[in-house]
């Protein structure tokens, strides 16, 4: 059984960062990188920290630099043209479900605005936008008769990427399940795989010509634990059952996905997003907790796809497990489930945000400093250490980083960010180092493009490169996307 990352000097470096308190995310980037990184992973003999080198750090000819969106976030135009209720929808309708009482329209209004947008991505360079289809903007109700009018839109997006060199990177889910099927079950019931394969096959032929790379799920943990255990996402349910059934379905689904992509010998690549955080054990003599959370957080989604199998620590009653019932997990699984959930991928998408501290008894402790959203420890090294654990641990595959950012840290309009500047860098360096060590790293994307709506936060946290008003809709780049812009024209990052 693998165990969690332990770092010597964690347990120091944490209470400085306490009894810092205000210290800035800039500052405290400084702090980790690169003069003062965060030590590598304890071995017998522990080497230096890690700084990088004085030269710029290139990337492989052929690296593929771009920005993530997601449908709901940044769209709006929620009732046009015939787009069907989704379960955001339904959520942020709901009285104190959303930080300021906010709702998906107008968002960015990308859906009027595409063309202005991809303009601005060739701009800066992008290779590569990756986007998600609303699935109830293609199928009203999750099954049935298609809206032509809902894919035209994308089929419209697709040729302006397409025709100004910007490869598209499509997410089949993000979260917004038709409300339709969420009142028949949703990712409870098994049914929903085989929809979401049926709306899959609808959009590989629609758009197969493209050459994309495919995305079946986004965070499937994410929906799964947020939404329907915590309940402070849509659907917001708060049942650990219901949690355990949304990770295998999904999970299954995202397994048909790839069969039908298969079938349909759609040209291009295939893969699922997976967001995966570093787990440390606060208290070294016990860290059988941060074992089940890592199993929890990681090996429950990482294991069925690349290895075939569930890990049999991460649900149960124990300190850091999703409190579900192992025995009614094990009943949704029907044979030859695990064979279609391992259907060989052709990429895997990593999103990284951060690492957590786990304490004995399960609980989050705070190690690394923390951004706006409150729940993002920022640790640059924590990167690398994921890439090069999953080389080490996971069987060989193509690997993208299709999300990483940092929110504003204000909730006004602003283009001067120089945080998320500091966090790109030391992110940028930390992925080009696990290049340098054999990590298979193809890509990376920045989340997010635009300011968008930023789900239970609302317009709150301003998350994009771009700024965009929300109330006209104008679009103004951050000094942040100058910052890309110049590491995208030299394909390199440089120390400071």
């Amino acid at each position: 059984m693998p165990t969690p990352l332990r770092r010597d000097g964690d347990l120091t470096r944490r209470t400085f960062l306490l009894a810092a308190g205000g210290v800035g995310v800039t500052a405290a980037l400084a702090a980790c990188t690169p003069q003062g990184a965060s030590p590598a992973p304890a071995t017998s003999a522990t080497p230096a920290a890690w700084t990088p080198p004085a030269e710029p750090m290139a990337f492989p000819q052929g690296y593929t630099w771009g920005a993530s969106t997601s449908a709901f976030q940044i769209e709006g135009a929620l009732a046009a043209d015939g787009r069907g209720a989704s379960v955001w929808d339904t959520f942020a309708a709901l009285p104190g479900k959303i930080a300021d009482d906010s709702t998906g329209d107008p968002a960015a209004d990308q859906y009027h605005r595409y063309v202005e947008d991809v303009a601005l991505m060739s701009s800066l360079g992008l290779g590569a936008y990756r986007f998600s289809i609303s699935w109830s903007r293609v199928l009203p109700t999750g099954a049935g008769e298609i809206n032509q009018a809902g894919l035209d839109y994308y089929r419209r997006l697709v040729d302006e990427l397409v025709g100004a060199g910007i490869r598209p990177t499509i997410t089949l889910f993000h979260w917004d399940l038709p409300q339709a099927l969420q009142d028949v079950g949703g990712w409870s019931s098994r049914d929903t795989a085989a929809r979401f394969a049926d709306y899959a096959a609808v959009c590989f032929e629609a758009l197969g010509d493209a050459g994309a790379d495919w995305l079946t799920l986004n965070e499937p943990k994410t929906h799964a634990f947020v939404g329907h255990w915590y309940g402070v996402h849509a659907p917001g349910l708060r049942d650990p059952d219901a949690a355990a059934a949304a990770v295998h379905h999904q999970l299954l689904a995202h397994g048909l996905a790839v069969q039908r992509f298969r079938e349909s010998s759609t040209p291009g690549r295939i893969g699922a997003a997976l967001n995966l955080i570093p787990v440390i054990p606060t208290d070294p003599d016990y860290p059988e907790a941060a074992t089940f959370t890592d199993a929890r957080e990681n090996r429950l989604f990482l294991d069925p796809i690349l290895k075939g199998s569930y890990p049999d620590d991460a649900i149960g009653d124990q300190a850091g497990q999703l409190p579900a019932d192992p025995a009614e997990f094990l009943a949704l699984q029907q044979p030859g489930d695990l064979d279609l959930i391992s259907s060989p991928c052709d990429l895997l998408a990593i999103q990284y945000y951060g690492v957590t501290g786990i304490d004995s008894i399960g609980n989050t402790v705070e190690i690394a400093p923390t951004s706006a959203a409150t729940w993002q420890q920022i640790d640059p090294q924590g990167l690398y250490d994921l890439l090069t654990r999953l080389k080490d641990e996971y069987p060989a595959i193509p690997l993208i980083l299709t999300e990483n950012g940092i929110p504003d840290a204000t909730a006004d309009i602003t283009v001067d960010d120089p945080d998320r500047i500091e966090f790109l860098r030391s992110h940028f360096q930390q992925a080009a180092r696990a290049i340098g060590d054999g990590v298979p790293l193809e890509g990376h994307y920045v989340w997010s493009l635009l300011d968008n709506f930023e789900w239970a936060e609302g317009y709150t946290q301003r998350w994009g490169i771009v700024a965009v008003d929300f109330d006209t809709q104008e679009r103004t780049p951050k000094k942040s996307a100058g910052f890309f812009a110049d590491v995208i024209a030299a394909g390199a990052v440089s120390r400071d």
